[in-house]
């Protein structure tokens, strides 16, 4: 897997530009999450932290699949990684009386980053030579989002203690720099020609219709749109990982560090093992992603119920080995049913509609950690995550059937 690294120049550009941007963001999330923890003690202002962090992108997910297939894409990143820059210096402004600016600036980095998401997610069946090269770009790029979040959120909350916090936002600042440099290097075009000249104009609605009419006729493709707006359905408890760090564990960045590190362990092994044993097989892939919602959703059960912080960190990292898998897979199964032409909206309407979701399960996380407390609250998500992973195990059972019935040897 890591060969193709050496082998392939361009898709070695654009790990590097995922690598350090994820990393910056990391460094961000920890002391951001702190700060205003610090400012407000608000449990549900806290929570608003990673609504942030994935609203705004919902909101601007039918725009950038526009973009990501009518625009060139890497001038997209590299332009929208220079604005992040930009953006991220904003961080430096936040105080007890400008805590709205903390969300404004976050807002405006995660209303940019909908435009990477398609736009590199689209390029890279473009950047590969082969469908196993597919397969290995896809668990390189999914497990660096987890490898980064345990290296970025564990040196994030050290980095943040010794340092301040001001530091690590100009740390995410120059990442952005880094990412911006590193991805105007990649030489081989990141779309496919197109055989039919196409209008600049973006259509927003009518272009993401095309997607939706898409899926609406491809079953499996619904299915793996399905799969991580399901998931999301309980995944609304991370945002509550900063508060039971402080309120059950009594600790403070460090902790939270530590708990969003194991996460990344998690979100990071996941995707390698799950590519391992899926291959091309369709019909595994999203029974995989059935499961792994629902290992995701019982790891969590535990991590309402561990007496320490150590215990929490465990458990933490088996339920983003599920969640890991679950999102690489999904999005591996998207690249490889969507045409280029609209895979750029396919991926947009995917992530719009799990940012959605993770923004509305946050707000309620947040609210009902109020109410109730941060490990009754998580102890109820995780129950909700299983009911929809049981949910969609059980209506995409006959596709599932369907698939493996046409891939046997008449």
């Amino acid at each position: 897997m890591f060969s193709l690294l050496r082998r392939n120049r361009d898709i070695r550009f654009l790990f590097g530009a995922q690598v350090v941007s994820y990393l910056g963001d990391w460094f961000t999330f920890v002391a951001l999450a702190g700060l205003i923890d610090d400012l407000t003690g608000s449990k549900f202002l806290v929570s608003l932290v990673l609504v942030s962090l994935t609203l705004p992108s919902f909101l601007m997910s039918p725009v950038a699949g526009s973009f990501a297939d009518r625009f060139d894409r890497r001038r997209i990143i590299f332009v929208v990684s220079i604005a992040q820059a930009i953006a991220a210096l904003g961080f430096l402004l936040v105080d007890k009386h400008t805590v709205w600016l903390a969300f404004v600036c976050q807002s405006t980095i995660s209303a940019l980053a909908a435009f990477i998401g398609p736009s590199s997610g689209a390029a890279i069946p473009n950047l590969v030579d082969n469908d196993q090269d597919l397969r290995y770009a896809n668990s390189l790029f999914g497990s660096t989002w987890g490898i980064m979040l345990a290296v970025g959120a564990g040196l994030g909350g050290i980095f943040s203690s010794a340092f301040g916090r001001n530091a690590s936002f100009i740390a995410d600042a120059l990442t952005f720099v880094i990412a911006a440099f590193l991805v105007s290097r990649i030489r081989r075009p990141m779309q496919a020609e197109r055989t039919q000249v196409s209008s600049r104009r973006v259509r927003p609605l009518a272009d993401m219709g095309e997607a939706i009419t898409l899926a609406r006729h491809n079953k499996v493709i619904l299915a793996l749109l399905a799969s991580k707006t399901t998931f999301a359905v309980g995944a609304g408890i991370v945002s509550q990982l900063a508060v039971l760090a402080s309120d059950a564990f009594g600790s403070g960045d460090a902790g939270r560090g530590a708990l969003l590190g194991a996460r990344g362990v998690g979100s990071g092994l996941g995707p390698i093992l799950a590519a391992r044993l899926v291959q091309r097989d369709m019909a595994k892939l999203l029974r995989v992603c059935g499961w792994a919602g629902l290992g995701f959703s019982v790891a969590y059960l535990g991590v309402g119920l561990s007496p320490t912080l150590a215990v929490a960190v465990v458990f933490v990292a088996l339920a983003h080995l599920g969640g890991g898998a679950q999102w690489t897979l999904s999005t591996l199964g998207l690249q490889m049913e969507a045409p280029d032409e609209l895979r750029g909206r396919v991926l947009a309407g995917d992530f719009a509609l799990v940012t959605l979701m993770l923004s509305l399960t946050s707000i309620a996380a947040g609210l009902v950690s109020e109410s109730i407390g941060v490990r009754s609250t998580i102890v109820l998500f995780s129950c909700l995550a299983a009911c929809a992973a049981i949910t969609y195990l059980t209506s995409t059972r006959s596709l599932r059937q369907h698939l493996r019935n046409a891939s046997q040897p008449q």
